[in-house]
């Protein structure tokens, strides 16, 4: 089984540093190009089945890569981002930051310390959710050959590869940074083993800056 990970189009909160988590943002019109040069770049790799986050800026990048193939397209809600509870619209970089924002700016620069609002989620908690997600793909025989594209978010996919790394720290959540918007990674599974074959793939022109929102 090939798993071909991809990270959400960019979004106006995206580019105006603004925190996201489950806050259901659609992607902007620089976002839809993104995931456009991004199916162009795909389009020769066989995809037989989509999993995507249920949240629009994660479904509609998977929509558009998959635009005009026969393939299925299911959600998956362990694919969501973490929630940020009440951080969530707050302005974390640039020209404007928020009272709140060097709270929450722990959860990127100083992450063993990051305090999590009561209405949010752990770090522990997106590692055991997408954790699950990972060992239910593992149990599908159904599945056993097959490629599938898996449209998520920067927390939630480095969740993902952390755990197929074998680093389930929360202080060295970020070690390999947020991954840049549309951005592929490529993981083989074979039975209960997963390890990365290629990561970081960019398949569009332009470079785009890490924003550090997610």
């Amino acid at each position: 089984m090939l798993l071909y990970i991809v990270r959400h189009g960019e979004t106006d909160w995206n580019k105006s540093h603004r925190v996201q988590g489950r806050t259901d943002i659609p992607l902007n019109d620089y976002g839809r190009r993104l995931a456009e040069e991004t199916a162009e770049g795909m389009k020769d790799i066989q995809i037989d089945i989509g999993m995507t986050s249920p949240l629009l800026r994660a479904k509609e990048t998977a929509q558009i890569i998959l635009k005009g193939r026969d393939v299925p397209l299911y959600d998956e809600a362990r694919l969501q981002e973490i929630s940020f509870g009440r951080y969530e619209g707050v302005y974390c970089g640039g020209d404007h930051c928020d009272p709140e924002s060097e709270a929450f700016n722990r959860f990127f620069c100083d992450t063993g310390n990051y305090i999590p609002p009561d209405d949010a989620e752990t770090i522990p908690q997106l590692y055991e959710r997408t954790g699950g997600f990972l060992e239910s793909l593992m149990r599908r025989e159904d599945l056993a050959g097959k490629s599938i594209l898996v449209s998520t978010h920067g927390a939630a996919m480095t969740s993902l590869l952390n755990r197929i790394r074998g680093n389930l720290s929360v202080e060295h959540f970020w070690r390999d940074e947020v991954p840049p918007n549309c951005s592929v990674t490529v993981v083989e599974i074979n039975g209960s083993k997963a390890q990365i074959v290629k990561e970081g793939l960019i398949f569009y022109k332009e470079k785009v800056k890490k924003w550090r929102t997610v």
